[in-house]
């Protein structure tokens, strides 16, 4: 099932089971941002959260945690929610080889509805904004689709780019936006400020499910973002025009800001609970005057929590995180089997993969972290057999235990870029990246006593399914 809005999406994780509607009266803070860190904590069949009935605000509608367990994860995918992450990866990247699907424009987009302009615009009317940890410095979006066109090539429709980046709500009109100089939206921005223009952007707030996992996936420049959600819909994405920016918007969105990135203009933004479960401290970061709102009757705010991994983002990028690494390798190296990316968004992966010669599992781990996605995240690759499963941990780990040796299989690169966020980088963006080389050496590579591997025995196959039997008629 496609969701075209994100209403229709919460009302399926409704009648499965996995929306919480709290109907008692909260406060905003703490209350909403600690629920969704708690929900992080219920495994994966944790619910969404739906409040409407927050002190200090007529009317409030907030959405936490909406792909917040890999239950949510399935049924925004249209898969069945207790399909495991294995397999969901595995659709996933079957669902990625159909790319390119051309999105479906629309007319009567349903965040046309209520419309503010000029000195009318004012994100604290139509936004309920709260903070998510007590040290954020300020009110953020950090679940929205941001939109933006190569000012050089406006006409390429793979070349605007859809992306997630977090924006600090600083006025009625202004927010701070931290463009991550890998990420595509810093490349645009620079091709306008070069010509000392502004970078015209449409943020779109409340979207239907697939779009938000297709605007955190790392995609090449000119890969369509709208083109990759038909893919993983199994249906052209809907999109329709915003109406200040021409940009093209996903056309169920909740709230649509329009307005411009102002070129040449920085101003602190920060400190933000981030991803890597620590706050990032104030940078000076770009500044976004909004022109114009576009909304739904009834918005409904849809926010996302951060913090000490596991939380809702690790789930809505995870998946969306291991495919475009594995494919971007499965191109130029048929060997490698699988990839698993999940952990604190890929700052380290786990790479399967055959071997050609001695020394090819480095070469491989070497090129991952040259991917869009592993230039600015990947900072360590644990490189393993064929046989070994990297989304099981006790196989990796037995892997680490017995295959590594710390005399040749370490390869640490010195200086490479990381992403500003990464708390251990020093100076922030600039860090030492690990390979670890826990694959059995092949020729040349002669190293160790590998000979003689422990096989299952024939029968073991025969024995797990009689045992399983077993037990399920127990």
């Amino acid at each position: 099932m496609a969701f075209d809005d994100f209403r229709s999406f919460l009302d399926t994780l409704d009648s499965e089971g996995q929306l919480l509607r709290v109907t008692e009266q909260v406060d905003a803070e703490p209350d909403l941002g600690a629920a969704a860190n708690a929900a992080a904590r219920l495994g994966d069949r944790a619910p969404a959260l739906y409040f409407d009935n927050v002190t200090g605000f007529t009317d409030a509608r907030i959405a936490l945690n909406v792909h917040g367990s890999w239950a949510n994860h399935a049924l925004a995918l249209g898969l069945p929610a207790d399909m495991p992450v294995k397999d969901q990866v595995a659709e996933f990247i079957r669902r990625w080889e159909t790319f390119p699907v051309p999105p479906e424009r629309r007319e009567n987009p349903p965040w046309a509805e209520n419309t503010l302009e000029g000195d009318d615009v004012d994100l604290f009317e139509v936004l309920p904004l709260f903070r998510l940890n007590d040290g954020d410095g300020g009110f953020y979006l950090d679940k929205a689709a941001v939109i933006s066109r190569d000012p050089e090539d406006p006409e390429h429709f793979g070349k605007q780019n859809v992306g997630v980046y977090r924006m600090e709500v600083k006025g009625r009109a202004k927010l701070g936006l931290q463009p991550v100089p890998m990420h595509d939206i810093a490349l645009h921005l620079a091709k306008a400020e070069e010509v000392g223009e502004d970078l015209p952007v449409a943020i779109a707030l409340g979207n239907d499910p697939v779009m938000t996992i297709v605007a955190s996936t790392p995609m090449a420049y000119d890969q369509s973002e709208y083109e990759m959600a038909g893919a993983l819909r199994g249906a052209p994405a809907p999109i329709a025009t915003a109406p200040l920016t021409g940009l093209d918007v996903p056309w169920g969105a909740e709230v649509v800001l329009e307005g411009v990135i102002e070129g040449r203009k920085r101003e602190i933004e920060g400190p933000f609970g981030e991803f890597t479960g620590h706050y990032s401290g104030g940078r000076s970061m770009t500044v976004v005057r909004i022109d114009r709102i576009s909304f739904r009757g009834n918005p409904i705010f849809e926010s996302l929590y951060l913090g000490m991994p596991w939380t809702e983002v690790d789930y809505l990028i995870g998946a969306s995180t291991c495919v475009p690494v594995y494919q971007q390798l499965k191109r130029e190296f048929p060997e490698v089997q699988a990839v698993n990316a999940m952990y604190t968004h890929g700052l380290l992966a786990i790479v399967s993969t055959k071997k050609r010669y001695g020394g090819f599992a480095k070469a491989v781990g070497m090129r991952a972290m040259t991917t869009p996605h592993g230039l600015g995240y990947l900072k360590m690759v644990i490189m393993v057999d064929e046989d070994v499963d990297p989304f099981n941990l006790p196989q990796v780990m037995w892997a680490l235990s017995t295959k590594v040796n710390a005399a040749g299989d370490i390869v640490n690169i010195p200086n490479l870029p990381v992403v500003e966020l990464d708390p251990g980088s020093q100076p922030a963006g600039i860090t030492n990246k690990l390979i670890i080389d826990a694959t059995t050496p092949v020729a040349p590579d002669n190293r160790g006593h590998y000979s003689q591997p422990v096989r299952d025995l024939p029968e073991a196959g025969a024995w797990l399914a009689k045992l399983q039997g077993m037990l399920a008629n127990r």
